[in-house]
């Protein structure tokens, strides 16, 4: 598995395009959550985003390491 990515010559880790992509699916997420009115009934939403964001990043990480 490479560590680093090369984007026109510049070597880029590989964690931060995965970084990326779980910003893009947890926005995505939380705004089908907010649509949905899941946000309501939570205690603190802004834990939930959080929480959302570090499990599609490890999901994705784990996914691409293994």
């Amino acid at each position: 598995m490479p560590r680093e990515v090369s984007l026109f010559g510049v070597l880029i880790p590989t964690l931060l395009p995965l970084f990326l992509a779980s910003l893009l699916l947890q926005g995505l997420l939380d705004w089908a959550l907010g649509h949905a009115g899941a946000y309501r009934r939570l205690l603190h939403p802004a834990l939930v985003r959080l929480c959302l964001l570090v499990c599609i990043f490890s999901a994705l990480t784990m996914g691409l390491y293994q």
